[in-house]
């Protein structure tokens, strides 16, 4: 397996969700929360060039001020974004280098490949492009960010062994999630001896306020500490891992971090038990069974995106966060270019092909009177 990362701590400062203030970024509370990262000897941090304004608030609280050898910084080409030529796929690179004032980036990923999104990189000739760029010194180390399933993970992985990490989206409540599968995908990393960074450890905020059945049960394990500190410290504890990015908004959420992250040597046997029994009782909340083995979107003959629809319907029942379920079904349906949930013409044709039996029209209906209101 390799060494790669081994001396950075396992808490990674992600960068996606910087603070606000009047609807930009706000720097000085960035800087004071770049300052508490690093004094605690933490040095990851993670941007990328579809985040908005993040380059170069990164720029501002971070290089402009420390020496460029006191921390890693990392960001990302998302070559599928309104990119028609190799040329416009590579001009990212340029402008992050430009906007961050990095001089060079220490881990380089291709962005978020899997389902329509990985030919993207096939088709520009990324792969050699960015070994071309670590001969040249701008790039230290290559890798990628997946968001799909664990077979395309592994013909990844077979395609591109010159690879050197993988970033994946982990938590518990996703570890055996059939619509994630985090932890099969982690387990094809490891079989290939990709060490891997974490994304998304706490769902997008969502296991810092599980259901009121699951917190009880962490909080009876350990009163003060948050329910966000046991998602990270799930993900910290598992072998390979250089880092858990955690996209912290505000200072609080970075002196929690750094309150059990600073000193973390790993779970104890009984906070292992403690978090099998949280992620038992979220199977245990009503969910749509769905496996997302999509039968029923190739007979479907209006092109819904029932799979994406139920994953949505499904967060809401579990996190009772309308804003968030509407925000995956937009993404999931609509930013896959499928029809929504409310354009289903009843036909039974689903149903009939569903491995599952699932009511899938009655559920159809559910969430048009639910979440496209």
């Amino acid at each position: 397996m390799s060494d790669l990362g081994k001396d950075i701590k396992k808490l990674g400062f992600g960068l996606m969700r910087l603070p606000k203030k009047d609807g930009t970024i706000d720097i000085e509370q960035t800087k004071e929360m770049v300052d508490l990262f690093l004094e605690a000897g933490f040095t990851y941090f993670d941007t990328a060039w579809a985040y908005a304004g993040s380059e170069d608030a990164i720029r501002q609280a971070l290089v402009e001020r420390y020496p460029r050898e006191s921390f890693q910084l990392a960001t990302k080409n998302a070559a599928w974004i309104n990119c028609k030529t190799k040329e416009e796929a590579y001009e990212q690179f340029d402008v992050s280098l430009k906007q961050t004032g990095a001089g060079y980036f220490d881990f380089y990923l291709l962005h978020n490949l899997g389902e329509g999104r990985s030919h993207y990189f096939d088709d520009f000739d990324m792969w050699n492009w960015v070994q071309e760029k670590k001969k040249e010194g701008l790039i230290k180390h290559v890798g990628f960010s997946f968001h799909s399933t664990p077979e395309e993970l592994e013909k990844i992985l077979d395609a591109h062994p010159e690879m050197e990490f993988v970033q994946l989206q982990i938590n518990y409540a996703d570890w055996d999630n059939p619509a994630v599968q985090s932890r099969r995908c982690y387990e094809i990393a490891r079989k290939y001896g990709k060490p891997v960074i974490i994304m998304e450890p706490v769902k997008g905020g969502m296991l810092a306020t599980p259901p009121e059945s699951v917190e009880k049960i962490l909080k009876d394990s350990e009163p003060e500490a948050s329910a966000a500190s046991w998602a990270v410290r799930f993900a910290a504890n598992l072998e390979g891992v250089i880092t858990v990015l955690s996209g912290m908004s505000n200072v609080e959420q970075m002196k929690d971090n750094i309150s059990y992250m600073k000193e973390f040597t790993g779970l104890s046997e009984n906070q292992q038990r403690t978090l099998e029994k949280a992620r038992e009782e979220l199977t245990k909340i009503s969910l749509i069974p769905c496996t997302t083995c999509n039968y029923c979107a190739k007979v479907c003959p209006m092109n819904i995106g029932i799979s994406g629809s139920f994953t949505a319907m499904n967060y809401l029942t579990l996190y009772n966060d309308m804003d968030m379920a509407k925000h995956q079904e937009n993404w999931l349906v609509g930013g896959h270019g499928l029809k929504r949930a409310n354009e289903c013409i009843q036909c039974g044709k689903c149903e009939e092909a569903c491995p599952q039996q699932i009511k899938i029209r009655e559920h159809l209906s559910e969430i048009s009177e639910t979440l496209l209101k």
